[in-house]
């Protein structure tokens, strides 16, 4: 499994996309949990009720397994497909994108919808501020206050993040690390003795 992925900061502004007087907006939203999905939704079929379909597709997690698409009454795989492709090819996570489309009299075939939900979803997603998320384990140092400094020095060169402190007669420290170095870095610090690492349950 991968230890990072890119994602989204903020929901995006709205995009317009035209083909042959058919209207295509754009829409794409940080996802925390596939049960969000509809409520995201919900407000962009008060907002363009005259959209006849809010397809879309999201993704979650860091591997390539958890993820829907919809076509939402469009010729099958013409909508969902081209927008989950686009997340794809811009290798996001934890994001839904919605494109809502207005039909303009026109019918624009199987290969005109796939070519403008790509392009509607393409711009939407460029529009989006992109940042990287890593995915973290634990690791919790055990120690007594001389080492302290130490430990700091220790935390702050790998720029670790601290979680979890309990300073009391003796001091526990648990530090959110990247997964796959979760093991790598319990055993640097077990061999700084008289410091110990434990990777909790």
């Amino acid at each position: 499994m991968k230890d990072s992925y890119k994602t989204i900061i903020k929901p995006t502004e709205e995009i317009l996309y035209k083909d042959r007087g058919s209207k295509f907006y754009g829409h794409a939203y940080p996802l925390n949990d596939d049960q969000e999905v509809n409520d995201l939704i919900a407000p962009l079929r008060n907002k363009h009720p005259k959209a006849g379909h809010h397809c879309y597709a999201w993704k979650l997690g860091a591997d390539d397994n958890n993820y829907r698409a919809n076509d939402d009454g469009e010729p099958s795989h013409s909508a969902g497909d081209p927008i989950l492709g686009q997340i794809n090819s811009y290798a996001l996570s934890d994001i839904l994108v919605v494109v809502s489309r207005i039909f303009g009299g026109t019918k624009l075939g199987v290969g005109g919808l796939i070519s403008a939900y790509r392009e509607t979803a393409k711009l939407t997603i460029e529009n989006a501020t992109i940042k990287w998320r890593t995915i973290t384990a634990p690791v919790q140092i055990n120690f007594e206050y001389p080492q302290m400094s130490q430990v700091m020095r220790y935390i702050d060169e790998n720029n670790f993040k601290i979680e979890h402190q309990k300073l009391t007669t003796s001091c526990e420290i648990t530090i959110a690390v990247p997964t796959s170095k979760q093991e790598e870095v319990s055993e640097q610090i077990n061999t700084m003795y008289p410091i110990t690492a434990v990777i909790p349950d």
